[in-house]
């Protein structure tokens, strides 16, 4: 149980980590210049996107599909609760302070980069040739070529 949901848990807590250092970096260097806090934001986005496409390559070469992708997915849902829900107190706010609308932008940037970037990592690896399925039907076919024809008796 601990093998599956500690890294889990680790690349949230990293994806949140991004976050909270682009809302103190907001905060105290430019305190109050929105166009400044809208551009750290997208480098923040960039940044979680750029980490879930590495982290999308990586697992695409050793564990299907299906794993990690949910384990991913799991990742980012709770990373993007904590990032809408406690890391607008970090910069002195609420999560609602901007209104819905702002709410809402906010999950759906998270969700387009977190997506994005993920596609990007695994298509990347997918084009290499270097993904689980496509290393698995290498195999079975250098197997199937290695093996001598039987003869058949008639």
């Amino acid at each position: 149980m601990r093998e599956r949901w500690l890294p889990v848990g680790v690349l949230a807590g990293v994806l949140f980590v991004v976050n909270v250092v682009a809302r103190l970096v907001t905060r105290f260097g430019f305190d109050g210049d929105t166009e400044a806090a809208d551009r750290i934001s997208l480098v923040m986005f960039a940044v979680i996107g750029l980490i879930l496409a590495v982290v999308a390559f990586v697992q695409g070469r050793r564990v299907p599909v299906a794993r990690w992708g949910a384990d991913l997915a799991a990742a980012v849902l709770l990373a993007m609760a904590l990032t809408v829900l406690v890391g607008p107190f970090l910069s002195g706010s609420h999560p609602f302070a901007d209104g819905a609308g702002g709410f809402f932008a906010q999950i759906g940037l998270y969700a387009a980069f977190a997506a994005g970037g993920t596609l990007l990592g695994y298509l990347v690896l997918t084009a290499l040739g270097w993904d689980h399925r496509s290393e698995s039907l290498r195999r079975y076919a250098e197997l199937k070529q290695s093996k001598p024809r039987r003869v058949v008796r008639r």
